[in-house]
């Protein structure tokens, strides 16, 4: 079913255009009123099409800024093929700068596909699943670890299962030359946007750059360079970019729960490693403190696996279920191209 969002930009045109995703909001201040999502679009002949998102939560800045910058070259660019760039997706979790949208508390990687005739949140969704996912060739959704935690920055992986589609997935994984590339693990969830990318057999990448609801320079330079080197790589663009590393990307994949550790209770967490560490299983995770009883000792916690800290909870307090670190561990024979089938029977 058509979407209830309206875009004042026309894909199909050639040439630079900016404008706004119009969400319909009829609200007590504003009774046919609609959200304005800021939008861009760069469309030189023929070629693929490229979507990049950012702000899919709104605390993770190191998306939008890229894609910002990007959208200020985008006039003087030479491309082969439409380019999409959407830097504040969730536009109104953005501008709060929270996970979740002020408006519905929905939170926009948790509600795919989506409904027509939902709340704001669900209509970005629907408007995504119908309208720009099944126009594009590649997607690229941009994320960072909001105020809740910090990741080492890295690109997250699914890739496809067709033998030609993997060949030349794994040519842009190589071409946007993260550090550390993981095959994730997120123990069964798929209302995500990566989730629905995959229904619709396009290549998708999405990465963690940082955190903290800070920017991350290293981060924001490998989302830049990134972006460079994989518009070379699907034939849009002569310029290759910056240099790749020439240090090789280390693979690694997050290998269900026992990758996790969660708080079993309500207290203040202590951390007994650093971002980047490399563990062992029944290494000390961290000691949870109780503050209405700090006569008693501390709670100590384990990891259940071994692997690299890639992702470090920054908020100190925590309620029972909340996510306090979570590993990544290599891949053997460090292959990014298995099939979907292959990585899920890993995992």
């Amino acid at each position: 079913m058509k979407s209830l969002i309206s875009a004042d930009v026309d894909y199909c045109r050639d040439g630079f255009q900016t404008g706004a995703l119009r969400i319909p909001f009829s609200s007590d201040r504003s009774g046919y009123g609609h959200i304005p999502v800021p939008v861009a679009v760069l469309k030189r002949g023929s070629g693929p099409t490229v979507l990049f998102t950012g702000g899919n939560h709104g605390d993770e800045y190191e998306g939008p800024i890229a894609l910002m910058k990007l959208i200020q070259r985008m006039p003087s660019m030479d491309i082969r093929g439409t380019l999409i760039v959407i830097p504040g997706l969730n536009f109104p979790a953005f501008l709060n700068g929270t996970r979740t949208s002020p408006i519905d508390k929905a939170n926009l990687n948790r509600v795919f596909p989506g409904s027509r005739n939902g709340g704001p949140t669900e209509m970005i969704a629907h408007y995504l699943d119908t309208e720009l996912f099944p126009r594009a060739d590649f997607i690229f959704d941009i994320h960072a670890g909001g105020a809740s935690t910090n990741y080492l920055p890295l690109l997250m992986i699914a890739p496809p299962a067709d033998a030609g589609r993997r060949a030349a997935f794994n040519r842009l994984v190589h071409a946007f030359a993260s550090p550390r590339v993981i095959i994730m693990d997120l123990l069964g969830e798929d209302r995500t946007y990566g989730a629905a990318a995959e229904r619709h057999n396009v290549l998708f990448f999405c990465g963690e750059f940082g955190g903290g609801s800070s920017c991350n320079l290293e981060g924001l330079a490998l989302v830049e360079g990134g972006i460079q080197r994989l518009l070379h790589a699907l034939g849009m663009t002569d310029d290759d970019g910056p240099l790749a590393p020439t240090t090789p990307s280390r693979h690694l994949r997050v290998d269900g729960e026992r990758h996790y550790v969660f708080s079993p209770c309500p207290g203040i967490f202590e951390p007994a490693f650093r971002l980047g560490d490399e563990v062992v299983t029944g290494q000390l995770a961290g000691r949870l403190h109780d503050p209405y009883r700090p006569t008693n000792a501390p709670l100590e916690l384990r990891f259940k696996g071994e692997g690299l800290v890639v992702c470090i909870r920054t908020f100190s307090g925590v309620q029972a279920g909340d996510c306090l670190v979570h590993l990544a561990s290599d891949i053997v024979d460090s292959e990014p191209g298995k099939s979907i089938a292959a990585r899920r029977e890993a995992l």
